[in-house]
């Protein structure tokens, strides 16, 4: 009898781990489709001031983004590159191209608390965390993320709560190696682009004593899933040639 009891619960586990990678699939590619080409307004808070930027966001899939900022005047034409990996940024101002080490991945993006990770999408959740289904009602599916040995992520966990009804994150909590929650991402006011669904809205709130009275919201003012994105976007002369 124990053998079948044992058997039992070692299949139930089976099957809540499948569903879990299943579940982060799904996840991923919503938020990607094929391809998407994105308008973006962000907005920066801080306990003293408030700073806008508008952004345009071209990607295919996971492996390839290409990134230009279109406001303020004075950041104008920045644009940034990745390809797998690799990550690099034009600075118009002094006619630059620069690579961003991997080390830097996980550093404000443009100040913001966004990182250089987040706008890039550097990192893959199916390919560099397990993936366990911790909990779920009849609206949620709660995921709990821990990074796989080989991975160069820095977060010691994430917990991601999803929406059943449109496999789309509403909440992401990140924490550190020790256990400690650094932020948390909300996903808001889901909206139909097309054919495909998407949040609209994302409020980063850091959760660390020195950041305290920051946020980032970022608005999607436009979305076009998989359509065809010129090839010429995700070469490094692009950083240049696409920045006016």
């Amino acid at each position: 009898m124990s053998r079948y009891i044992l058997l039992i619960l070692g299949t139930t586990v089976f099957l809540w781990a499948t569903s879990a990678n299943e579940i982060i699939k799904k996840v991923e590619d919503n938020l990607n489709g094929k391809s998407l080409d994105m308008k973006i307004s962000m907005i920066v808070h801080t306990k003293r001031t408030k700073r806008t930027m508008k952004l345009q966001s071209l990607s295919i899939g996971k492996t390839k983004s290409f990134m230009k900022v279109l406001y303020p005047k004075k950041d104008k034409g920045i644009t940034f590159l990745k390809i797998e990996n690799t990550m690099w940024q034009y600075v118009p101002k002094i006619e630059r191209v620069i690579k961003i080490p991997a080390s830097m991945m996980l550093q404000s993006w443009m100040g913001s608390d966004f990182t250089n990770d987040d706008l890039v999408r550097e990192s893959s959740i199916s390919d560099d965390y397990f993936q366990k289904l911790i909990f779920q009602n009849n609206d949620i599916y709660t995921i709990e993320l821990l990074p796989k040995d080989e991975s160069t992520v820095v977060w010691g966990k994430v917990i991601m709560n999803i929406s059943k009804k449109y496999y789309l994150p509403v909440k992401v909590d990140y924490f550190d190696e020790d256990g400690e929650l650094i932020r948390i991402l909300y996903y808001k006011d889901i909206k139909k682009y097309g054919e495909r669904f998407y949040p609209s809205y994302w409020e980063m709130l850091p959760q660390t004593k020195e950041k305290e009275g920051r946020k980032t919201i970022m608005t999607v003012q436009s979305a076009i899933f998989d359509k065809e994105i010129k090839s010429s976007y995700f070469t490094k002369r692009a950083l240049k040639r696409y920045s006016k």
